[in-house]
């Protein structure tokens, strides 16, 4: 029965499949615990086959909640059902091999505990029921939906596999989680406050300290001669995926490859699956993140305002007649506003990089004559990894980007959020 769910051709066929099989399992009186323990087992193996393919729970749980409510998967089984019962079996395969949590790495465990993925349920053998007591659905309704979950898990495709985590010491990890506790900080009260010159200078700061914890652990890795070329040994390149949610994903692409390339890593956008993946060292890769976590915020909540603002000509005119001021709102507005902002901060985030460099140069001469050779080799190392990891990539042609008043309003946005050094 889960052979003619898991390879039924898509559409009336695998509907037809799904319901069969659900039918059946509902109808059956005797045995439903071993059938329940039985889809559990094949839902836990599913997902570890997942991991072989590449996959991490995060990256799993989005993409199929992406499929789901694109209208990829039956429709019984939408993104939010979908998303829970993938995430119930990353919880079994998790409770399955316990030891396999530590080994793949902080990260790992991060997205386990981010997902909620713990089994709540009291046995194997009782999924089922308590599956449908906890969401109130029948027990064809609950069959059907663990089918079409089944379906889906064993259809996703295999995607290329993220090197390993370089190990970092005590010593480091510890100053690396200070320096990126204190980035946390000022990027969270960036986003916070309504004052711009506030934002801007808290912004700034975080910059600063950005760049200069990277420069600090380029020193340490080349003083201990660990600046391996290769994915996974010591010291060397590593990559995560931060998704890329819609709408207007290229512009969002844009935006996080301008802030990779501004920090020494490199991104590569997967449109088709949702999400980029981000080749760099440690520290390079957490500070990215956070900081694209927090210029995206920062761009959204600017888009919306200005999108939202009377354009000057109708304030002048001490407001807008009916039906008016509606253009700004536009998707060629938004998405040409995010783009201009992309490109006006990969700018700004390229000097300020610069800046920081050129200024601990300036402040430790002792160790100006050894700082560019490591950094070029981190960027060398970056540049190899990516290849052997992507050595088949396209450029992207943007769409989409026609709208003058946007363009301007996003780089005006863009100089409001600065990062430089400057106030």
């Amino acid at each position: 029965m889960l052979g003619s769910v898991r390879y039924a051709t898509d559409g009336a066929a695998a509907e037809d499949a799904i319901e069969a099989g659900a039918s059946m399992l509902a109808a059956a009186a005797v045995g439903r615990e071993a059938v329940s323990a039985a889809l559990i087992t094949a839902a836990a193996t599913a997902v570890a086959q997942c991991w072989a393919g590449g996959w991490q729970p995060a990256d799993l749980e989005r993409f199929l909640r992406r499929e789901a409510a694109g209208g990829h998967r039956p429709a019984a089984a939408g993104g939010a059902t979908l998303a829970t019962l993938i995430v119930d079996a990353i919880a079994a395969d998790a409770a399955r091999n316990p030891a396999a949590r530590t080994p793949r790495g902080t990260r790992w465990a991060d997205q386990l505990r981010r997902l909620g993925a713990e089994v709540w349920w009291g046995s194997d053998d009782g999924y089922l029921d308590a599956l449908a007591g906890r969401r109130r659905t029948t027990g064809f309704e609950t069959a059907y939906d663990v089918l079409a979950a089944l379906r889906a898990l064993a259809r996703v495709p295999r995607i290329t596999p993220l090197p390993a985590p370089a190990p970092a010491t005590k010593a480091r990890g510890a100053a690396a989680s200070r320096a990126l506790g204190r980035i946390r900080g000022l990027l969270a009260k960036a986003e916070a406050t309504n004052f711009a010159q506030e934002a801007e200078a808290l912004s700034a700061k975080a910059q600063e300290l950005m760049a200069r914890h990277s420069i600090d652990e380029a020193l340490l890795a080349g003083a201990a001669g660990a600046d391996g070329s290769r994915g996974g040994q010591p010291g060397g390149p590593s990559a995560i995926r931060i998704g890329i949610e819609g709408p207007y994903e290229q512009a969002k692409a844009l935006l996080l490859d301008a802030v990779a390339a501004a920090n020494r890593c490199q991104a590569v956008w997967a449109a088709d699956i949702g999400f980029s993946t981000l080749v760099g060292f440690e520290s390079d890769l957490e500070a990215s993140e956070l900081l694209y976590t927090s210029l995206l915020l920062q761009a959204t909540a600017a888009m919306h305002r200005e999108a939202n603002a009377l354009p000057k000509a109708l304030q002048e005119q001490g407001g807008a007649p009916a039906g008016r001021g509606r253009s700004r709102r536009t998707r060629d507005f938004r998405q040409t506003f995010l783009v201009a902002y992309a490109d006006r901060i990969r700018g700004r985030l390229t000097e300020a990089t610069a800046a920081a460099t050129a200024a601990v140069t300036a402040e430790s001469p002792d160790a100006a004559p050894g700082l560019l050779p490591v950094l070029a080799a981190r960027e060398l190392a970056v540049e190899e990894t990516t290849g052997a990891l992507f050595p088949d990539t396209a450029p992207v042609r943007l769409r989409g980007v026609r709208d003058a008043e946007g363009w301007h309003a996003g780089r005006a946005a863009a100089d409001r959020a600065r990062l430089g050094n400057d106030d």
